[in-house]
């Protein structure tokens, strides 16, 4: 697949964070269909990270420079303090464009690999995949390579991007709920234990990961009004 896919982290003003939620919504939504993009999809902090947090990603038919696609999305919204956005690029999922619409439990989770490892990093993903979603009724949205094309210039510790080297990427996975997370952790009978090995083995490879997760904003489904963080 050709498409560009970038990863924007936005920082509301305190307690703005719905706001500002609204308006890529609507306006950033709007302004990023009007210059060839998508919105993918806008998540709102739940475990990890602040409360007036939201991240989003757009997509792109064709190449986009990430700072071209952040001023798309945020050109004219009100009460953002700070935002960083990169350039992502597919691997094996997603193979289309169609964005995510169930809401659930959406873990972030950024790896630094090795390069000699990213190939067995793959196969393993490939390998765990559908016993995983098969066994917690979960879903793999993406896992993405990032470019190294990005807004902000400094170390970043959310995506490792200035800290970390070899290959960086973003695994997005949904799940129904938390209590399917942890039940997700704790494999029954021979096949989830098969399914877990695999992860345990991918997760040995990478130099450095780290997770937090998040609520779906745009879901067509039901909207998430609990308070988390």
């Amino acid at each position: 697949m050709s498409a560009t896919f970038v990863h924007h982290r936005i920082e509301a003003a305190p307690r703005r964070w719905q706001a500002v939620a609204d308006q890529l919504s609507d306006e950033g939504a709007r302004q990023v269909g009007e210059t060839g993009g998508q919105l993918y999809g806008a998540w709102r902090s739940q475990i990890g990270r602040p409360r007036d947090e939201v991240q989003a990603i757009s997509v792109w038919p064709q190449g986009i420079a990430a700072a071209a696609a952040e001023r798309a999305l945020l050109a004219n919204t009100d009460d953002v303090r700070a935002v960083t956005s990169e350039v992502l690029t597919p691997t094996l999922r997603p193979t289309d464009t169609v964005p995510p619409t169930r809401q659930g439990n959406y873990a972030f989770r950024w790896f630094a690999v090795p390069e000699p490892n990213w190939p067995e990093f793959l196969d393993l993903c490939a390998a765990a995949w559908p016993g995983f979603e098969g066994a917690y009724d979960s879903q793999v949205i993406g896992l993405w390579r990032a470019s190294g094309d990005r807004t902000g210039t400094g170390p970043d510790e959310v995506t490792g991007a200035g800290l970390h080297g070899g290959v960086r990427s973003l695994l997005l996975t949904r799940r129904p709920n938390l209590a399917m997370w942890e039940r997700s952790k704790l494999p029954e009978g021979a096949a989830e234990a098969a399914v877990r090995d695999k992860l345990s083995r991918r997760y040995d490879l990478c130099d450095w990961t780290v997770v937090s997760t998040a609520t779906l904003l745009t879901a067509a489904d039901r909207a998430d009004t609990a308070r988390w963080t």
